[in-house]
């Protein structure tokens, strides 16, 4: 059994050995994995289940404990029904064959920056992180990504990385590292709280497309044979998300109840939610909540397929561009699919 059979085989005994949550007898029930511990990207989850949206909705969803397994592993191995895919998560396992798609935008525009310290002088533009330290998280869209920025503002794109992880902010703050790349809503935000001044580069300011930062998605497989259930959560999920946008408060108070044990910094996760609320992250501007925007879809696989991110299952850069169109679906959101 190789390592990852076996993650997966764990994973799904924890799965089994779960009892029903709000369980009815009627109900459908629809597991769903996180890509992290409980944190404010996952609040809508919480305020459906909370509210009752998903009892009303027919199903008893069971939000599975985080495992350090890819939650999109998991859908594609039909361990979990659906679960929160990153964005470049997405369009890598899905060009390399996992069977994935995209059907609900938790984030309406990118929630991630790079960020220094705002006490360095010598970082003006892009182009002055020519020849520093980049504490970094070992991804090769890092690299893609802070090339792309540097060269957008005229600099070289040459820099020194050094792979850290989480202890990343902690090296940033100490001035191990010159820079690094942290969610606003999450990293920024305690990073305000604690007093760390920092100031920050928007990809999208420099040359890289704006994008949905996460998704919940599923597998092409499990739609196609639970097409009412699968709408009936997404639109239950909506209406979680939605309840958050207007009740920040009282999602907070929600979210904080269901993960008391690992959820112990209550000014964070009300400060978290109100930037993903103000920033309109959550919510366009427009008023869109989980719709999934195709030019953005096809602006950011165009940019990780000609960056050579996106590889196939031997490992290898795919030669031709994929159908980008094919790795998402708002048709849940309007009941139509």
């Amino acid at each position: 059994m190789t390592m990852l059979s076996r993650r997966l085989f764990i994973t799904a005994a924890l799965i089994a050995g779960l009892g029903p949550v709000t369980s009815v007898s009627a109900q459908q029930t629809v597991t769903v994995a996180l890509d992290w511990t409980p944190n404010t990207n996952h609040v809508g989850l919480y305020v459906a289940r909370a509210k009752g949206f998903y009892a009303e909705a027919g199903l008893d969803v069971q939000i599975l404990p985080y495992s350090d397994t890819a939650a999109g592993t998991l859908i594609a191995n039909h361990v979990a029904d659906f679960g929160i895919l990153g964005s470049i998560g997405l369009f890598t396992q899905r060009t390399a064959g996992a069977d994935l798609v995209a059907t609900y935008a938790i984030m309406q525009t990118e929630t991630g920056r790079l960020v220094f310290n705002a006490d360095r002088a010598d970082i003006q533009s892009p182009r002055d992180l020519d020849g520093l330290t980049y504490g970094g998280f070992g991804s090769a869209w890092e690299n893609a990504l802070i090339g792309t920025i540097i060269r957008h503002d005229g600099g070289e794109g040459k820099f020194q990385t050094v792979t850290l992880g989480t202890s990343a902010y902690k090296a940033l703050a100490n001035g191990a590292v010159d820079f690094t790349l942290e969610v606003y809503t999450w990293e920024g935000i305690k990073a305000e709280l604690d007093g760390k001044a920092q100031r920050a580069f928007r990809y999208a300011g420099f040359g890289v497309p704006d994008q949905h930062t996460n998704f919940i998605g599923s597998s092409r497989a499990y739609l196609e044979k639970n097409k009412n259930t699968a709408t009936a959560f997404i639109a239950a999920t909506r209406r979680g998300y939605a309840f958050a946008v207007e009740h920040p408060q009282e999602a907070a108070d929600i979210l904080i109840a269901a993960n008391s044990d690992v959820l112990t910094d209550r000014p964070l996760i009300e400060a978290s939610l109100k930037a993903l609320v103000d920033g309109h992250y959550l919510q366009s501007p427009a008023g869109a909540i989980g719709t999934i925007d195709p030019a953005k879809m096809e602006a950011i696989g165009n940019y990780l397929f000609k960056a050579g991110a996106l590889r196939d299952g031997d490992g290898n850069p795919v030669g031709e561009r994929p159908d980008f169109a094919a790795y998402y679906s708002n048709a849940y959101l309007d009941g139509e699919k």
